[in-house]
């Protein structure tokens, strides 16, 4: 029996496998569920239409965290029939199906916000992104009622008008960027009261009026952007604690005055603090050597400070900038012991010291400008292994050069040269704050917001230098801005400059330079600009392309210069010379031209005589003539 009824069970379970294979879509095709919620769906499409999509066809581009980033249209995705949670840019609490994050960054969105936008009904959310768009108008007040924001970055956008006081209920945040608008007004003094927030950033606004020293007493504060703005009066610290979480601080072009405080040498975690372009006065503090201070970057830059260098400053420090200011005195030797040290900026004081040869000996510094100030002396023997910028232009130095100066110097000699290309950060600083300079290149003044690591400069010009131009210069193999220009360097341009297929820009003008422009200089294809002009140069200049680009200014007062690459405009400037035995062999060839041009005139003057005799002598003839060429 029991074998019978196995037997049973074999169609039967045919059957039902069977059935379901058939049935399989069928089966499991159940009703799609939806996660988003209906009324979150319909508050996002209101939303939508509350903006203008742009058209993908205007321009603009966005920069994300230090990249360019071409923008997208992600709201294309929002369609009524899909969960709202599958769209671009949103993302939904898993349980409740609530949306928590909108984050609509670069995304063509155009317009003005409405007084009770319909964002206001997304209740849950905590993080909100519309940073790089084309957004306009006053910050909605009712983004007041997004309480449980944690993140709010409406950066880059063209939001004008206050900052709406309602922004004080959203007492969870934790990150606020306003950055790049055009937000006028004052900052609010209830920002004190976002005591959860550890990242502001309101820079590159139109902000006034004073810092609310509240602000720094939020203690879990750790980021503070107020750059750009025409903030004024003192810097005020109010009741913060030496336990501060305080890391970056930057101030820079505002108007703030009065004494840098002391108590910035409390701050234990201050890793950056950029206070340049303000008119802050007095002394440096000199609590800088404080063992405690955790300092990398020092930014002091264009204000109006005095006295003498601290010699003792935080030993920690990656940068210090000190440059445009009234500093005195000279450059302490303590700072031998800045072994950590990338860029010294001195630039524009009244520094009076003799060269600093002393600096080679640190082994991470990178750049190193000392222009404008009054440092003397010659320039002794130095290497500097990492050293890809170095300005010491308009100082009193004089003297030669050694004959082996450049052979050291390692980052700027492509076969020696550091390999900053395996590196993640181009640029000369840290993930966060990026040094920046002002550069004479291709004749011009330039401001180098981010300095590359790549970029290789070298600028000696404005002193009172001497001797020939070293042929270890053509060492340099992988610098690309060169000037030496307005010293007193005689002898001839070396060859060896030939061997510098990086350079861009080269300035010798104004020297005792003589003999010809080397022609290996014309094979080098990244040379755009060079001026030579001012010197005593002669012989055939370059033929090669970049040469005959270039203006007449670059070649004027060398009268011996020649060659096509110099255009007929130049003509008068560059004349070809000859030499006293070119002018020896040409005599004899000008006195047989002379006579043959002499009995050449002579015989038809003869004829011509003898016809004009006769016509005088027989003026019927001369009437005749006359009638026949009137007729």
């Amino acid at each position: 029996m029991k074998d019978y009824w196995n037997l049973m069970n074999i169609p039967i379970t045919l059957s039902f496998l069977f059935f379901f294979v058939y049935n399989f879509e069928e089966v499991f095709a159940a009703p799609t569920m939806h996660l988003c919620r209906p009324e979150q769906r319909d508050a996002l499409l209101n939303f939508k239409n509350e903006l203008e999509v742009l058209n993908s066809s205007f321009v603009y581009k966005c920069l994300i965290n230090g990249s360019i980033v071409k923008p997208h249209r992600k709201t294309d995705s929002w369609v009524n029939n899909n969960d709202c949670c599958n769209w671009k840019g949103i993302t939904c609490n898993a349980k409740s199906g609530e949306v928590i994050a909108l984050k609509l960054s670069c995304s063509y969105l155009h317009g003005r916000f409405n007084s009770y936008s319909s964002l206001q009904n997304l209740h849950s959310l905590t993080t909100l992104d519309l940073s790089s768009n084309v957004l306009s108008g006053p910050i909605m007040p009712s983004i007041g009622n997004l309480s449980h924001l944690t993140s709010l970055d409406l950066s880059s956008n063209r939001f004008s008008g206050q900052i709406p006081s309602s922004i004080v209920n959203l007492s969870h945040l934790t990150s606020l960027d306003l950055s790049v608008n055009n937000l006028v007004g004052q900052l609010p003094s209830s920002f004190g009261n976002l005591n959860q927030l550890t990242a502001l950033d309101v820079s590159s606004n139109a902000f006034t009026g004073t810092i609310p020293f509240s602000l720094f007493e939020i203690p879990s504060l750790q980021h503070v952007r107020l750059e750009n703005n025409q903030l004024n009066g003192t810097l005020n610290f109010g009741n913060i604690s030496s336990s501060s979480k305080l890391q970056e601080l930057y101030l820079k072009n505002n108007n703030l005055l009065g004494n840098i405080p002391s108590f910035i040498c409390d701050l234990r975690y201050l890793i950056t603090l950029d206070l340049s372009s303000n008119n802050f006065s007095g002394l440096i503090p000199r609590c800088m050597g404080n063992p405690k201070c955790t300092l990398l970057d020092l930014n002091l830059r264009q204000n109006h400070l005095h006295g003498d260098l601290p010699k003792n400053v935080c030993k920690s420090l990656r940068s210090l900038d000190v440059s445009h200011n009234q500093l005195t005195g000279k450059l302490p030797r303590s700072w031998i012991h800045l072994s950590n040290l990338q860029v010294l900026k001195v630039e524009s004081n009244k520094i009076s010291d003799t060269f600093p040869f002393w600096l080679s000996s640190l082994p991470e510094l990178r750049v190193l400008v000392l222009c404008s100030n009054a440092f003397h002396g010659p320039i002794h023997q130095a290497s500097f292994p990492k050293l890809q910028i170095i300005d010491i232009a308009h100082n009193h130095f004089n003297g030669t050069l050694p004959s082996d100066y450049f052979v050291k110097w390692n980052a700027m000699s492509s076969s020696l040269g550091t390999n900053d290309d395996e590196s993640i950060e181009k640029y000369v600083g840290d993930l966060f704050y990026h040094d920046s300079m002002v550069l004479r290149n291709k004749g011009v003044e330039m401001d180098i917001v981010r300095i590359h690591k790549i970029l290789r400069a070298l600028d000696f010009s404005g002193n009172k230098l001497e001797g020939e131009i070293l042929r270890s210069i053509g060492l340099l193999k992988e610098i690309q801005v060169l000037s030496l220009s307005n010293n007193v360097f005689n002898g001839h341009i070396p060859s060896s400059m030939g061997n510098l297929t990086s350079l861009e820009s080269l300035d010798v003008s104004q020297n005792q330079l003589s003999g010809e422009i080397p022609q290996e200089l014309g094979s080098l294809s990244y040379l755009a600009y060079m001026n030579f002009s001012h010197n005593q140069l002669s012989g055939l200049v370059p033929g090669g392309t970049q040469f005959r680009r270039q203006n007449c200014t670059s070649f004027e007062d060398n009268k011996g210069l020649f060659g096509p690459s110099l255009d007929e405009n130049c003509i008068d400037i560059h004349t070809m010379p000859t030499s006293p035995k070119q002018h020896e062999t040409l005599e004899p060839e000008v006195e047989v031209l002379s006579w043959t041009a002499a009995v050449i005139g002579a015989v038809p003057g003869i004829f011509f005589g003898f016809t004009i005799g006769y016509i005088l002598k027989n003026p019927f003839g001369r009437n005749k003539s006359r009638r026949t060429t009137t007729h």
